[in-house]
Formats: C-alpha cells, structure tokens, sequence
C-alpha cells in the first residue's frame, strides 16, 4: 500500500525550508540565525542515497537518460546527480519521488525497501527534514549492453 500526499500533508515554508534550533538538536533555526534548505540540496541527497543501492542501474525516465546519454558525450558536461529525482520540502518535512531503472534479476519489492531506507536515512541525517514519503516509479530493466550481441541476424 503506497501512501500519498493527501495521507501525510506536507507543511508548506511562507520562506525556505527550516528548523527550530533547539541546543544540541541539530535543527536548523536558533537565536543566532537560520540555516535552510534548497531543494536542490534535498534532490541531491535523495539521488547520491538511491544511486548507492546495489540494484538500482540509473535513474530518470527514457527522455532524461537520452538527454543524460548525450551530455555525458560533451567534454566538461557533468552527469546531473538529481536527474529522475523531484523533492517537496516544507519547513520540517520533505516528500521525494523517484523514477528507476533497476538491474534484470532484482527483487523490486525489495529494492524498493531498501531504496526508501536509504534515502530517507541520508535525508533525515543530513538536513534534519522528516521524510513522509519515498514514491518509486520504475519505469525500465536494465538487461545488459547490447554491444554483447553481434550485429546482423541472430542466426549465422
């Protein structure tokens, strides 16, 4: 059962993400100042934590890997860390939603367990936002190279 933005609101920010700052909490606001969150930030850290699990080929739908494909091709193009990654934060929440292509032979439910742990682990810990939602659309199986089959016909 997937659970939706209607189940668990997401608290929208009137200014930047941000946290109370409470001594020692490490939360993000305190009499001394502010600290926020872009979510550029959030789409970074949920991509890096997804991409580490064993299983997960890439990222991104059909369109954004070609256009991935292309730019990698560009000498000083750098791969996009967030590509097939879209983030909501509010001032103590975030809700991400994944697009995957996983490995041929992988458990999918069980990737997406993992997936979800991980990302929202590397979120909660390095920005402190409660993550309420890790939606995972996969959208391909990555079966191989197709470098490996000859050209031509496949009988000879």
């Amino acid at each position: 059962m997937t659970t939706t933005a209607a189940d668990k609101p997401i608290t929208k920010p009137t200014a930047p993400a941000s946290k109370t700052d409470g001594e020692g909490t490490g939360e993000l606001n305190s009499e001394q100042g502010t600290t926020t969150i872009s979510e550029l930030v959030v789409q970074k850290i949920a991509g890096l934590a997804a991409r580490n699990v064993r299983g997960v080929h890439d990222l991104g739908g059909g369109a954004a890997r070609a256009f991935g494909a292309i730019r990698d091709r560009i000498p000083g193009a750098s791969a996009s860390v967030g590509q097939g990654v879209s983030v909501e934060v509010g001032e103590k929440q975030a809700a991400v939603d994944l697009e995957i292509v996983v490995e041929y032979g992988v458990a999918i439910a069980e990737l997406a367990k993992a997936i979800r742990r991980n990302v929202i682990a590397a979120i909660e810990q390095m920005t402190g936002l409660e993550v309420v939602e890790v939606n995972i659309n996969v959208n391909d199986v990555y079966i191989g190279d197709d470098e490996d089959e000859p050209a031509g016909t496949r009988v000879q």
